[in-house]
């Protein structure tokens, strides 16, 4: 029923032609419909005829030869298309190429589902469409040409014809659109008068699949009679493009021990060819695995779909056996389905065969020995291990645990990236005195986790024997560092400090001498048997060698060893301040004009070495002045400074001021300064202070405060 239906359709078809056109057709050689539409089935039964074709090369058909894009299909000499063997999928289209002496020609065979049947009788009766039937009387008939891609010459080819049933005198055919007066332009051309279509070179059909041209009649002035008319071109796929590999490189990776059947990649060609046809229809192949053990196929390829899986059991797929864990295929991608007629393209696909942690670390020996001196820290042995898996991965990457013996924390273990092996260090110097033996036990795993059917066995862990050396050491000072607080200025020979440094080699007998290794500015003394620390300078809290109020200096306690062996000790000595240093003043130089209007001379500071209560507030004074004309006076501030000011203007000369500070020790220090006081002539904002009567009021004062002395001391003159 469903070949009747089939049947049926392509018969419709053909009478609509032949009713359209009866009156104005002559023989036109070539296929005699040139598109058919048959409903696709559940499948195309072997030798069932599936439809008719009518060629005809209106000289008899002499050696008429078919051919049928589809391997699967044939067409017998008389023009049924058959099945060669039960097909469930034939794809979207057949094209069938018919051949005599004297024409060839194409035909195209659309096979569609049954919800598209509908759709594809509307197609036929369409006004205009694909088959060139008209909408309205026309007089021009224009089928659909198709042109096989990739003809040989002779050029130009004739490849069909276009009809008029107006035969006007002297009506000619015009041909016009892309491929002809427009870019690419002289691909076709048309006889005028016969409107025989011909093309002049061979089609690419991957360049341009589909020429829609325009036919016109027009009289002798060029004036359209008729048209246009809408004439198709259709090009045909040759299988002239090779399957390509485009994604390259092509890696894939597969876990060892995986389960047969295991997707390890997807390998995918691209054909240029038209897809809907066999042309481009791939199939995918292994040419060949390097290398071939332990089996020659440990891969399938899927043919259509391109996917490579593994076919050998998981036992095969063991890492650790085989030669390398890369293999390589060469992949071929071939059209036509994968027939011998198809065209190939190859690929190399690289698969990569990963480790999983199958195999534990092993130590290489049961027991390590090391042998430390002690007080020393850093690497003592390297434990080596061996682990079958993957170097730098982590299922062979070593990872070390102390699991016992170190209770202290003394050692610590770390892996070499390198070499995978375990580096054990001391950390906190070791003593002999305590310990000269110890035991550690080890535990090596791996960073990633074993398999569930692994474990770790007793060749995971070691023993560790380490000897430790006795040495001299230097005796230790008790405390260190020693601090005292003493007076400055205390007399010379005072003990400061006895100091105490016992030997920490309590198993031998040795003796210990002091020495005075740094003493900056060589205020002490220490005592070689006995480390009673004296002074042999008077200590003096504000020397440079004093910092914050603090003395420090170096001794050696050293034991009577061979060789011998020393300990530091640090001595901090606080001194206390003692009001030893005076108050000094600042400026000792002042200038003032001799008409100056502002008698305030100069602001005075005062600054002392002590500490506080033996420096401020300071107490200012001036030397008694003679005469009836006191000339000036000095003025309390803060605590700090004070003020001097003149009492009246003088004369351009040199003056000394004696001013006497005095802190607030106890006892109080003080200190007696003269402040020159230059009074110079300004004129013009330029100050002179050349010197001229120098010396004058100083000279006097001093004369006055003599005489007022000597009469102090003898009263009854």
């Amino acid at each position: 029923m469903q070949h009747k239906t089939q049947l049926t359709l392509s018969f419709l078809l053909s009478q609509v032609l032949l009713l359209a056109f009866a009156e104005d057709l002559e023989c036109i050689p070539g296929f005699q419909q040139k598109v058919f539409y048959i409903e696709q089935p559940s499948e195309f039964t072997e030798d069932q005829p599936v439809l008719n074709l009518v060629f005809d090369d209106c000289q008899g058909n002499n050696k008429l030869n078919f051919e049928v894009s589809n391997p699967d299909f044939k067409v017998e000499s008389d023009g049924s298309l058959v099945a060669i063997k039960n097909v469930s999928e034939a794809g979207r289209a057949l094209f069938v190429h018919a051949r005599t002496e004297h024409a060839e020609d194409m035909a195209e065979i659309l096979i569609v589902g049954a919800n598209e049947k509908h759709s594809a009788l509307k197609e036929i009766f369409k006004m205009e469409g694909n088959l060139g039937i008209p909408r309205q009387k026309r007089a021009i008939l224009a089928t659909p040409i198709l042109i096989p891609e990739n003809q040989r010459p002779p050029f130009p080819r004739s490849v069909g014809k276009v009809i008029s049933s107006e035969g006007a005198e002297g009506a000619k055919f015009r041909l016009s659109g892309k491929g002809v007066d427009q870019e690419p332009k002289g691909i076709f051309r048309i006889n005028e008068i016969s409107g025989e279509v011909s093309v002049t070179r061979a089609l690419d059909r991957e360049a341009i699949a589909n020429y829609e041209l325009e036919v016109e009649v027009t009289d002798l002035s060029g004036k359209i009679i008729d048209g246009p008319v809408r004439l198709d071109v259709s090009v045909i796929d040759q299988n002239d493009n090779r399957p390509m590999f485009k994604e390259g490189p092509y890696v894939g990776h597969v876990m060892e021990g995986s389960p047969t059947g295991t997707t390890v990649m997807r390998m995918t060609a691209f054909d240029a060819d038209d897809s809907s046809t066999d042309n481009a229809l791939l199939r995918y192949n292994i040419l060949k695995q390097t290398p071939t053990k332990p089996s020659p196929n440990m891969f399938y390829i899927d043919p259509e779909k391109g996917d490579i899986v593994t076919v050998v059991s998981p036992v095969l797929l063991d890492r650790e056996t085989m030669e390398t864990p890369k293999y390589e295929l060469v992949i071929e991608a071939k059209d036509m389905g994968g027939l011998d007629v198809g065209l190939t393209g190859t690929a190399t696909a690289t698969i990569l065969i990963d480790d999983k942690n199958d195999h534990p670390p092993e130590f290489t020996k049961k027991e390590f020995q090391a042998t430390v001196k002690e007080g020393v820290t850093g690497v003592i042995v390297n434990l080596t291990v061996g682990d079958r898996d993957d170097p730098v991965t982590g299922a062979w990457r070593a990872v070390y645990t102390i699991i016992n013996g170190n209770p202290g924390q003394s050692f610590e273990i770390h892996t070499n990236p390198q070499t995978n092996e375990g580096m054990l260090s001391v950390v906190k110097p070791l003593d002999y005195e305590i310990s000269a033996f110890h035991t550690l036990l080890i535990k090596v795993e791996n960073e990633d986790p074993l398999i569930p059917d692994i474990a770790y066995g007793p060749s995971s862990t070691a023993t560790v024997q380490i000897t430790v050396e006795d040495v001299n050491e230097g005796p230790v000072f008790h405390p260190n560092p020693m601090t005292v607080t003493k007076q400055e200025n205390i007399s010379i020979g005072s003990v400061v400090l006895t100091v105490n440094a016992t030997d920490p080699d309590t198993l031998q007998h040795q003796t210990i001498r002091y020495s005075v290794y740094k003493d900056p500015a060589g205020w002490l003394e220490i005592n070689p048997t006995n480390g009673t620390i004296g002074t042999t300078a008077v200590l003096d809290r504000e020397s440079p060698y004093v910092h914050n109020n603090v003395y420090t200096a170096l001794f050696l306690a050293i034991d009577s060893g061979n060789p011998p062996a020393t300990g530091t000790g640090t001595l901090h000595i606080t001194l206390e301040d003692v009001n030893d240093n005076m108050p000094s003043l600042y400026p000792t130089l002042a200038k003032v004009c001799d008409d100056a209007k502002d008698l305030r001379v100069v602001v005075l500071g005062a600054s002392d070495k002590d500490l506080h209560p033996n420096t401020d507030p300071f107490k200012f004074e001036l030397s008694k002045q003679s005469g009836p004309d006191k000339l000036w006076r000095i003025n309390k501030l803060n605590n700090t400074h004070a003020q001097v000011i003149l009492l009246q203007n003088l004369k351009k000369a040199n003056y000394n001021i004696p001013i006497s500070v005095t802190d607030s020790g106890k006892p109080p220090l003080t200190n007696t300064t003269e402040l020159k006081l230059q009074v110079c002539s300004c004129k013009k904002s330029k100050m002179d202070c050349s010197a001229t009567d120098a010396l004058h009021i100083g000279m006097t004062l001093i004369l006055l405060s003599l005489f007022s002395l000597f009469c102090k001391s003898f009263p009854e003159l």
